[in-house]
């Protein structure tokens, strides 16, 4: 099929030799360019994976003849050094090491401020009861029955705030949000603000007048620990209750490919809410395959490069101004012509590419069956042999193996999944099918279907730090219509919030006897 167009002043120099020699200077020349600014780029920096990838032997071809993008899925080792960095690699490590400092110092001042809160909180009853010993315990009045039995109810009301604080608040923390919880700070605000007026009081009413009434001095301690009680059942209903009514229904969509999601959260933040998507991203979403994504570009690079626009008059006539114009509008041209064409080669290449994979996904299937049949006969005759001649699990793994690696190495490679299993995890994988007695089925399961991200190893998914972006500021509650942005390396999630109508409901009472009814027969008939 030929992909040149013709257009007034311009027009293929087919019988024009000297034409298409200057033509093919140029197109070495920009070749030799490319290809040394690629040179340049891939010795300067190198991204070794942790783990030896399953597809990264080149060896093993077998039937491939289509392109499934290697070069942008695999690691090129040149002849410079495995440690040269770049301007742009110093300065992204740089600013990494200062936010983690950043958040590892905030997260630890933090921690550290609660405590001595906590320590406030549990050690002002104590200091109630015990200065009055130390400093006037001539003067004080004896504690009858009903103050030692005081002495017991602050004990126990004590271990229970202490149980308490700790499953509320002494929990490992999922996350570190860009601003303050407000809530939180409220209620750490309200408990200091209590402690020190009960201080006040204390140091005005007892300490300086020296109360005798010991009872008195119990019962205001048992008040402060009433009260701290209370304001830890306000802490579980503002912080854990308020948010588990269904508020809003949140629709969340990846830049990249479009998958969506919804779900329904809560009266939160706008900081909390998106910590609680990005947690369901881990386990709802697919794992994000950018190899899929390249199929377009490329698609759409091709049909570009076949595009050629010459210059019949020369480079040396005074329209230099409109050439770049008139070129552009040639090849607009062009690529509207093709356009009617596009989608028959989008077509037959999409039915290629479903029939490869069918084709590979019965061989591997095959290939597998085999495999855990062979398994079959093995464990049979282990269970003969000497309890330490039996082979482990690990062991089997590797032995079959090498027999199903070729058609599940090409099934990786059609379906553009190579990069997010490496050798290691799938003996790993099928080791502990082979411990748990699974089938080959769920075996395969793994591979067939792109399971959630948390299925895959944590240095191919793990995002070490997740960009919050929002018009509106991050401390205020989800509304009607908000919208923000979760911004990873690779893609962002775009998260709209839409407000659960209010639904009315209606009875409608049906009598019972409205249903009765009388069947009458006739004893004659037409016939």
């Amino acid at each position: 099929m030929d992909t040149e167009s013709t257009y007034s002043g311009y027009s293929y120099y087919s019988g024009r030799s000297r034409g298409s020699h200057r033509h093919g200077e140029r197109s070495r020349d920009r070749h030799k360019s490319r290809s040394k600014d690629s040179r340049s780029e891939k010795s300067v920096t190198i991204n070794t994976p942790p783990a030896e990838p399953l597809l990264g032997d080149s060896a093993v071809r077998g039937e491939q003849i289509q392109d499934d993008n290697w070069g942008e899925t695999t690691t090129a080792v040149t002849g410079t050094s495995e440690h040269s960095l770049s301007q742009e690699d110093i300065v992204r490590i740089t600013k990494d090491l200062e936010d983690s400092v950043g958040l590892d110092c905030r997260r630890y001042f933090t921690r550290t401020l609660a405590v001595i809160l906590g320590l406030l909180v549990f050690l002002t009853p104590l200091a109630f009861l015990v200065l009055p010993h130390l400093l006037w315990p001539e003067k004080l009045q004896s504690c009858g029955t009903a103050c030692e039995g005081l002495f017991i109810s602050v004990a126990f009301k004590l271990l229970i705030l202490l149980l308490a604080v700790w499953a509320l608040f002494f929990r490992p923390a999922r996350a570190g949000l860009p601003r303050v919880f407000v809530f939180r700070a409220l209620l750490a605000v309200l408990v200091l603000l209590f402690v020190v007026s009960y201080w006040l009081f204390y140091g005005v009413r007892i300490l300086d007048s020296q109360d005798e009434n010991y009872q008195g001095i119990v019962q205001y301690a048992v008040s402060l620990v009433d009260a701290l009680l209370f304001i830890h059942y306000l802490a579980i209903v503002l912080l854990e209750l308020r948010q588990l009514q269904p508020c809003f229904s949140v629709c969340v969509t990846r830049s990249t490919d479009g998958e969506t999601r919804h779900y329904n959260l809560g009266q939160l933040s706008i900081q909390r809410a998106a910590l609680a998507i990005i947690e369901h991203y881990y386990c709802d979403f697919p794992v994000h395959n950018p190899a899929l994504l390249s199929a377009s570009k490329s698609r759409a690079a091709k049909h570009l490069a076949g595009l050629k626009v010459y210059n019949v008059d020369g480079p040396g006539n005074n329209a230099a101004a409109g050439l770049a114009h008139s070129q552009s509008r040639a090849m607009i041209a062009a690529a509207a012509r093709r356009r009617d064409t596009s989608h028959n080669e989008l077509y037959y290449e999409e039915a290629e590419h479903e029939r490869r994979v069918r084709k590979r996904k019965a061989r591997l299937v095959v290939a597998v069956e085999e495999a855990f049949t062979h398994i079959k006969r093995m464990q049979e005759e282990e269970q003969k042999k000497a309890p330490g001649d039996v082979m482990d699990p690990r062991e089997a793994a590797q032995a079959i193996f090498p027999s199903m690696a070729r058609a599940l190495q090409k099934y990786l490679r059609t379906t553009k999944q190579q990069h997010c299993h490496s050798m290691e995890s799938i003996q790993q994988h099928l080791a502990f099918c082979i411990t748990n007695n699974m089938t080959p089925k769920a075996f395969l399961e793994s591979y067939l279907v792109p399971g959630p991200t948390l299925q895959y190893s944590r240095d191919r998914w793990l995002a070490r730090q997740w960009t919050l972006i929002s018009e509106a500021s991050v401390t205020s509650g989800l509304k009607d219509g908000s919208v923000f942005l979760l911004k990873c390396v690779d893609f962002s999630l775009v998260v709209t919030s839409k407000k659960i109508p209010y639904i009315q409901m209606s009875e409608e009472y049906i009598d019972p006897k409205s249903h009765k009814f009388v069947l009458r027969l006739q004893s004659e008939t037409s016939v």
